[in-house]
C-alpha cells in the first residue's frame, strides 16, 4: 500500500468519468446501473482514493446489517459505552456514528473520507452519565466519538439498517459500506437466511473485501445447530473462509440493564479487529485485500457501466429517429398535397369559385391561409401520433410519453402564427413587385392592387391545377416574366415556411430528449480511463 501517484491520478480520472455518466432513460437494468454508478463513486471517493493517498490512516470497519440485528448494541459493547442508539424502533432519520481511538480523532475530523457528511461532536460523557444519544438526528451528518477501549489505528462505523423503510437510510448504509476497509456483517439466528444480507455478502465476495460475519442473538438451546447451518450457507456461497463470530441471546441484547453485552461476548471480535489494526502483516493483508479487490472489480464493473451508457445512447437514437422519421414523412406528404392543390378545399374552394364576383381578394386570402394552417396542423398531429405509437414500444420513452400525453394545443397556435407570418411576407413580396414592375399590361391604366396580386399568387401556389387561371391572371396583370419570377419566389417562400413550421414542431418534440444529454462520449471515456488504470495497476 505504498503511495503511487500515477495510480491515484488514473483512479481520479476514472472517477471523473463515472461522475459524468448520466442514465436518465428508464431502460430495463437502468436502476441497477444507477446504483452501480453510485457505489463506484462512493468507493472511489470515500475509500479507494483516500486509502491510497493515506495508506497509514486508521482502518475503518463498517458494521452493517438488517433492522434489529444488534449492530448498535454490538458497537456500544465493543467501545464500552453507549454511543449509538440501540433498539428495533428507530427515528426515521438516523445519524451514523463513527468511533475511533482518541489519538486517531484527527483522521476523521476532516473530510478525508465521507466528505459529503457534516461532522458533529457531542460533549464527552462518562459511561455512568445519562445516555446522550437521544439528541435529535441530523441529515447528512456523521457523529464522531472516541473510545480508549478501541485499538489505535481502528475505527468503527455504525451504519443505518440496510433494509430500512426509509430510502435515504438504505442508500446511506450502502454508501457507508463502500467506505470500509473491513465489512462487519451482523445478522441474527432468525434472519441469517434473508435475501438482503446475502446480497451484501455476495457483493463483498465480488469485490473481495476483507469481511467478517457476526451471528447475533442466538438462543443457547440452538446455538450449535444454527451455527452449523450458517456455516454451511457461507461455504455454499464461496465464503467458507470468512471469520465468523457467534453471540448468544442475552438480556442485554434487547437493551436490558446498561444495554452493553458482557465483555466476554464481544472480546473475540474486539481482539480480531485489534489484531488487524496493530499487527503490520495483518493490517497489510486486510487493507491490501480490500483495495486490490475493489480495483480488480473495476475490470468488470466499468465495462458494465459503459454498456449501460451505450444502451442509453442507442435508446435515445431510436427515440430521436422516430421523431425525425415521423416529421420527415409528414413534410414529404405536405409537399405532395401542396402539389395536388389539397389546400383548395372547404371554404377556400368556395371562395376561389366565387372570386372575384362573390369573394374579395382579402376573403380569398384569408380562406387559403386558414386552409394551409389546417393542413399543417393535421400533419403535425399525425406526426405526433406516429411518434407516440413508436415510443409506446420503447420502455425508455415512459416519462417522455407522459409529458406528451395529449394533443399539443399550443402547436396549433404556433402553426397559425407561422402561416400568418408567411402571409405578411407574401403580401410584402407582392407589393414590392407591383411597385417595381415596369411591365404592366397595356390594357391597364393603373398598377394592380397588391392584395389582389397576393391573393392570386397564394391561389396559384396552393391550388394546384385547379387554380391555373390564377397564374394566367397574374401574367395579365404583371407580365409573364414578372409573374413567373414572382411565382418562383413565392414557391420558395412557401416551402421555407412549411418546412420551418414542421421542423419547429419536430424540434420541440426532440427538446425533452435532447435535454437529457444522452451522448456516446461517456462510454468511450469510461473504457479509455479503465485502460489507463489497467496499465498502472
Amino acid at each position: 500500500m505504498d503511495e503511487r501517484p500515477q495510480l491515484i491520478d488514473a483512479l481520479s480520472a476514472l472517477r471523473d468519468c463515472v461522475a459524468a455518466v448520466r442514465l436518465p432513460l428508464p431502460l430495463p437494468g437502468a436502476p441497477r446501473a444507477r446504483q452501480a454508478r453510485s457505489e463506484l463513486l462512493a468507493q472511489l471517493d470515500d475509500y479507494l482514493v483516500p486509502r491510497l493517498k493515506d495508506p497509514d490512516a486508521p482502518l475503518l470497519a463498517v458494521v452493517g446489517g438488517s433492522t434489529g440485528a444488534g449492530k448498535s448494541t454490538l458497537v456500544n459493547s465493543l467501545v464500552g459505552r453507549r454511543v449509538s442508539e440501540a433498539g428495533v424502533l428507530r427515528p426515521t432519520t438516523r445519524t451514523p456514528v463513527l468511533v475511533c481511538h482518541p489519538d486517531d480523532h484527527h483522521w476523521f475530523a476532516g473530510m478525508r473520507v465521507l466528505p459529503q457528511l457534516t461532522r458533529i461532536w457531542l460533549p464527552h460523557q462518562d459511561p455512568q452519565d445519562e445516555d446522550h444519544t437521544d439528541e435529535p438526528p441530523e441529515d447528512n451528518a456523521l457523529r464522531v466519538e472516541t473510545s480508549s477501549l478501541l485499538a489505535p489505528g481502528l475505527a468503527l462505523l455504525d451504519a443505518p439498517d440496510i433494509d430500512s423503510l426509509v430510502v435515504e437510510n438504505r442508500l446511506l448504509a450502502a454508501e457507508l459500506m463502500c467506505a470500509a476497509d473491513i465489512w462487519v456483517m451482523v445478522t441474527t439466528a432468525s434472519r441469517y437466511a434473508d435475501a438482503i444480507p446475502w446480497h451484501l455478502l455476495r457483493t463483498a465476495k465480488e469485490y473481495d473485501v476483507t469481511l467478517v460475519t457476526v451471528l447475533d442473538r442466538v438462543p443457547h438451546q440452538v446455538i450449535g445447530e444454527v451455527s452449523r447451518q450458517y456455516e454451511a450457507l457461507l461455504h455454499k456461497a464461496g465464503l467458507g473462509d470468512v471469520p465468523r463470530f457467534t453471540i448468544p441471546e442475552l438480556p442485554e441484547s434487547t437493551g436490558g440493564g446498561s444495554g452493553l453485552l458482557p465483555d466476554t461476548a464481544v472480546a473475540p471480535l474486539r481482539a480480531w479487529l485489534a489484531h488487524r489494526a496493530l499487527d503490520p502483516a495483518a493490517r497489510q493483508q486486510a487493507v491490501g485485500r480490500t483495495a486490490t479487490g475493489v480495483i480488480d472489480s473495476l475490470d468488470t464493473r466499468m465495462p458494465e457501466l459503459a454498456a449501460a451508457v451505450a444502451a442509453q445512447y442507442a435508446a435515445a437514437v431510436r427515440l430521436g429517429g422516430a421523431v425525425e422519421a415521423a416529421y420527415e414523412g409528414q413534410r414529404e406528404r405536405v409537399r405532395q398535397q401542396l402539389g395536388r392543390g389539397a389546400v383548395l378545399a372547404g371554404d377556400a374552394r368556395t371562395r376561389w369559385r366565387g372570386y372575384p364576383r362573390d369573394s374579395s381578394a382579402g376573403e380569398l386570402l384569408d380562406a387559403l391561409v386558414e386552409s394551409l394552417a389546417a393542413l399543417l396542423q393535421c400533419a403535425a398531429a399525425a406526426a405526433d401520433e406516429r411518434v407516440r405509437d413508436s415510443w409506446r414500444r420503447e420502455p425508455a420513452a415512459t416519462a417522455l410519453l407522459a409529458a406528451q400525453a395529449g394533443p399539443d394545443r399550443e402547436a396549433n397556435e404556433r402553426i397559425e402564427l407561422a402561416v400568418r407570418h408567411w402571409r405578411r411576407v407574401l403580401e410584402e413580396l407582392a407589393e414590392a413587385e407591383v411597385r417595381g414592375s415596369d411591365r404592366i399590361a397595356p390594357s391597364r391604366t393603373a398598377a394592380p392592387e397588391p392584395e389582389t396580386v397576393a391573393a392570386l399568387l397564394a391561389a396559384a401556389l396552393l391550388g394546384g391545377r385547379r387554380t391555373r387561371s390564377a397564374g394566367e391572371r397574374l401574367a395579365e396583370l404583371l407580365g409573364a416574366q414578372t409573374a413567373l419570377r414572382l411565382r418562383d419566389k413565392g414557391g420558395d417562400l412557401l416551402l421555407t415556411y412549411v418546412d420551418g413550421a414542421l421542423h419547429g414542431e419536430r424540434d420541440r418534440r426532440l427538446a425533452p430528449l435532447d435535454a437529457l444529454d444522452v451522448t456516446p462520449e461517456p462510454q468511450a471515456e469510461l473504457i479509455a480511463a479503465l485502460s489507463v488504470l489497467q496499465k498502472e495497476k
